[in-house]
Parts: structure tokens; C-alpha cells; sequence
């Protein structure tokens, strides 16, 4: 039963990061279909993002009533609904209105199997999931490159991953009973009931700096993420071709150094995996700041930043029952998404001000101030929750 429940969430976090990219990859050929400005893609990513907050905050009572495996299969069940219609729509008022359940699905699954993964497995199974859903992530652009360049069009890219979507709802429904059933001595079966609310929650000792802490990783990671080949092109004079190749490179040192991760994190710790991340990500910064005309230091410096990321997210995920007690945690990692959510939505748009008003040579600066947050916030919470005690601030 471990061993099936095990693949089982594997597939499901492959599943998470399919559609992820979807919109970016076909957003230039669905904005001529529905007459679109480019720009309008944003309004449906907001959406997606608004969606996913709120499913995050309600992922708790979510699981408290239904469990773990009947959320999962309830919120890919949505997802693959929402990527159906958009495979179908013609109107991108449906887009938006189809955004609403996608979202809601996304965050809900995302709490939830991240939470169980938390509880239940090794820190290292945390570092291949997320490794896992990179790949998603991955193939997602891939389809859609291969239908539109087929001349299939966008819609057959979205059926393909709603197909895949559905299969996968089928697949959880029939296996529900493995989510109750599966006992071995392997997996920790305690039944972890949430003791606080979402309101008490973030009265914890050392829960709002985990908050920050997570909102700058993400901040980080989209802001990393997006505005890296616009660096690269329009400050170090890197041809658009390299800056994208460079610029996609972010993800693919993020998913290889989740990979490599995964061997080496039970014996290092989630604490010490966090500050080796973090100390690799400064030194990645460092390249892409160094005022040297050979460009090589800043594509490299990408690569560098994409590894060091790479095991920060999966590490404060599974050390949220050991810093805030078990029985809070589903909870904590709920409003942890939520928080995630928020960092990933407001502050790419933020450092577009702060290019175009000022100067996209702030792209490092702004970086590294994150950074220097994040390590600040999680060492606070690392002494803060110390002695174990899961107490609520007076």
C-alpha cells in the first residue's frame, strides 16, 4: 500500500506542474484568436492566482472533512473540468470565467498533498515531488509547442493535458480506498487533527516569519524567473536567443538541483538544506551583478541561482510539523500556499515599475534583497521554534 500511495502522489505532483505553463506557451496565439492584448493573459493568470489564495486558506477544513485523497481527486477533477472548457472556449470572458475553478483546484490539491507528504514521508520524497512536478512543468510547453506547431492548434494542446487531467481523476477516485487502507510500517498513521484555526494559526510562534519567508521565496523565484532574459538582453547586450536558452536554464537548475537534493537532504537536514540553498543563490546573484563585459558570468550565474533555489521550497514544506507541532500543520502549509501564492502574483509586476521607472539593472539588487529576507526570516524561525513548543502568541 506505501509503495502504490507513494507513486500515486508522484503522479499527482507531474500532474500539478502540467498546466502551468500552458497560457505563457499559447498566450501569443490565443491572444489573435480572441482579438486579446498580450497584456490580457495577466487578467487570467490574477484570477488563477486569486483562486488558488483562497482554496490554500479553506485546504484545511477541506481535508478535515472529506481527507486527504478525496480532496486530491475532488481538485484535479475541477482542474481538468477548467482545462476542458478552455480547450473548447471561443470567448475570453469563458476563459476567465473557467479560471475560477482552475484555480480552486490548483491550490486545494497543492495544500493538501504537500501537507501529507509532510507529515507521512522523508524529507527526501518532498525534494523529488517538487523535482516531479518540475517536470510537469516542463512537458506542459512541450505539448502545446507540438500542436500548434503541427498546426493542431492551442485548443488540442489543452484537450492533450485535460485528457491526461481526467485520467488521472479516474485514477485517484478508484484508489481512494488506498488513502484509508494503506498501513505499513513505513508511513506514520496518526490522525493529525488540526487544534487551531486559520485565525490562530497565524498567532503561532514564528508562523508570520515563515509567511515572509515564503512570500520572498516565490517573489523570488517568479521575479528570477520572468524578468531574467529582459535583464540579460537589455543591460548585458546578450542576444535574445542566449538570454531565452540562459532564462529557461533558471527551471531546469531548479528541477535538476530538486533531484540531486533528494539524496543528500535526510542526512543534511531541511534546516541546513535552506542555508546551503540560500548560500548558493547569494553566489549566483554575485555572478549576474559582477560589472565584467564577458556575459558568461551572468548566464552562469542563472544556472547557479536556479540550483540553490532549488531545495528552499521542499525544505520549509516538510519542516512545518517539526517547527509548528503536527497537529497544526495542515493549516500553517495551507496559509504557507496562500502566502507562496501572493509573492509569486504581486511581486514580478513590482519589479516592472521598478525596471521601467528606474532601471532593469536592479534586477540582482532587488534579488538579493529577497534573499537576505528569506535567510533572516527562516533563521528567526529556527530559533524561535527551538524548544519545540508550539505555543500561540499573547
Amino acid at each position: 500500500m506505501y509503495s502504490i500511495l507513494l507513486v500515486i502522489i508522484y503522479i499527482a505532483f507531474i500532474s500539478l506542474g502540467l498546466p502551468d505553463s500552458l497560457l505563457g506557451s499559447a498566450w501569443p496565439v490565443m491572444s489573435e484568436d480572441f482579438s486579446a492584448s498580450l497584456s490580457s493573459a495577466g487578467i487570467i493568470s490574477m484570477i488563477i492566482s486569486a483562486g488558488t489564495i483562497i482554496s490554500s486558506l479553506f485546504s484545511d477544513k477541506l481535508t478535515q472533512k472529506l481527507g486527504t485523497g478525496l480532496v486530491t481527486a475532488v481538485s484535479v477533477c475541477l482542474t481538468a473540468m477548467a482545462l476542458l472548457g478552455f480547450s473548447l472556449s471561443n470567448s475570453f470572458i469563458i476563459l476567465c470565467i473557467l479560471a475560477v475553478p482552475y484555480g480552486l483546484g490548483a491550490g486545494a490539491v497543492d495544500a493538501a498533498l504537500n501537507n501529507y507528504v509532510a507529515l507521512h514521508y522523508a524529507s527526501r520524497h518532498m525534494s523529488w515531488l517538487h523535482c516531479f512536478w518540475g517536470v510537469g512543468a516542463t512537458i506542459g510547453p512541450y505539448i502545446m509547442g507540438w500542436a500548434i506547431g503541427a498546426n493542431h492548434g492551442w485548443h488540442t494542446g489543452y484537450r492533450i493535458v485535460s485528457v491526461i487531467q481526467i485520467a488521472l481523476t479516474l485514477l485517484l477516485f478508484l484508489t481512494l480506498s488506498i488513502w484509508k487502507k494503506s498501513k505499513s510500517e513505513n508511513i506514520d498513521h496518526e490522525d493529525y487533527t488540526a487544534t487551531v484555526g486559520l485565525r490562530d494559526a497565524f498567532n503561532i510562534c514564528g508562523v508570520k516569519e515563515i509567511l515572509l519567508a515564503f512570500f520572498c521565496y516565490c517573489s523570488f523565484e517568479s521575479v528570477s524567473g520572468l524578468w531574467a532574459s529582459s535583464y540579460l538582453v537589455e543591460y548585458k547586450n546578450v542576444a535574445p536567443k542566449t538570454a531565452a536558452f540562459f532564462a529557461s536554464m533558471f527551471y531546469i537548475g531548479i528541477t535538476a538541483g530538486r533531484f540531486i537534493s533528494g539524496f543528500v537532504c535526510n542526512q543534511i537536514g531541511d534546516k541546513n538544506m535552506i542555508r546551503i540553498g540560500i548560500a548558493i543563490m547569494g553566489s549566483g546573484i554575485a555572478l549576474i551583478a559582477l560589472p565584467a563585459d564577458n556575459v558568461v558570468f551572468a548566464l552562469t550565474g542563472l544556472v547557479v541561482i536556479g540550483i540553490g533555489a532549488a531545495p528552499i521550497y521542499p525544505s520549509i514544506i516538510h519542516s512545518t510539523p517539526d517547527h509548528f507541532g503536527k497537529e497544526n500543520s495542515h493549516a500553517i502549509v495551507g496559509i504557507q500556499m496562500a502566502s507562496a501564492y501572493c509573492g509569486s502574483t504581486l511581486m514580478p509586476p513590482v519589479f516592472g515599475i521598478v525596471a521601467q521607472y528606474i532601471h532593469i539593472a536592479l534586477y540582482p539588487m532587488f534579488m538579493a534583497v529577497l534573499a537576505f529576507i528569506l535567510f533572516a526570516m527562516t533563521e528567526r524561525v529556527n530559533k524561535k521554534c527551538k524548544d519545540k513548543t508550539h505555543f500561540i502568541n499573547s
